[in-house]
């Protein structure tokens, strides 16, 4: 039996490492190419930590209402839906207030807001409101709340301390002094009326009720002897 010489059989190093690295090579290329593994432009593999990181910013800025914290509605300013509470409680200004005083009697009557320089000509029928305007009461503290009944009508006459005349007086008390107080329409001096229509809603008198020619002749008119008036604070 004869012997043979046993070859020592080396491991190529250089072409195993070669044929490694082509492997790798077309496997990134596939799962690049399928999305499972994101590619940066210059064709190696893109930071994908950093990337997930730049998603996740972007996701929360959206989701965030401008100028508040996520999750939360920001608050609208002025009115409309949204609108702050406070908004809602604006007030209306007591001259433009139209509803009849509470407690103001029933049945027909005359009733005087000294605060709102107001007056309401109410009817006897479900105490109806026939008529309601501005006028411009005493700028004294002449006249005190309570009920009173006319007494006396004229349909011209003349101020106190020449503070001309007027027209469709209808008188319901006295001041402190015995003067009449009651409704008429602006005085006239001089030819001239002595405050404007713009000016009703504002105290301006001596102690009478002042109003637009219009509304003395309606009052004129609606109040007979006797009729009640209500003055209220």
């Amino acid at each position: 039996m004869s012997k043979h010489r046993q070859t020592t059989v080396r491991p190529r190093y250089g072409r195993l490492a070669s044929a490694g690295a082509s492997v790798a090579v077309t496997a990134i290329a596939l799962l690049g190419g399928t999305g499972v593994l994101p590619i940066s432009s210059g064709g190696a593999p893109a930071q994908a930590s950093n990337d997930l990181s730049a998603q996740a910013r972007t996701t929360d800025t959206a989701q965030q209402p401008q100028g508040g914290t996520p999750g939360q509605t920001p608050k609208t300013k002025g009115t409309g839906v949204g609108a702050s509470a406070d908004s809602s409680e604006s007030r209306i200004d007591p001259k433009l207030e139209t509803a009849l005083p509470a407690d103001s009697g029933t049945g027909k009557r005359i009733v005087f807001s000294q605060s709102r320089q107001r007056v309401w000509l109410v009817s006897a029928d479900h105490d109806t409101v026939v008529r309601t305007y501005q006028v411009s009461g005493s700028t004294y503290d002449n006249l005190h709340p309570g009920t009173f009944n006319v007494y006396s009508k004229s349909e011209d006459a003349w101020g106190v301390d020449d503070s001309g005349s007027m027209k469709y007086f209808v008188r319901f008390t006295q001041g402190d002094s015995g003067a009449a107080i009651g409704f008429h329409d602006i005085p006239v001096k001089d030819g001239r009326l002595i405050q404007t229509e713009a000016q009703l809603g504002t105290p301006m008198s001596h102690g009478c009720i002042r109003q637009r020619r219009a509304d003395a002749i309606a009052l004129w008119n609606f109040a007979p002897l006797g009729t009640p008036v209500v003055v209220t604070a």
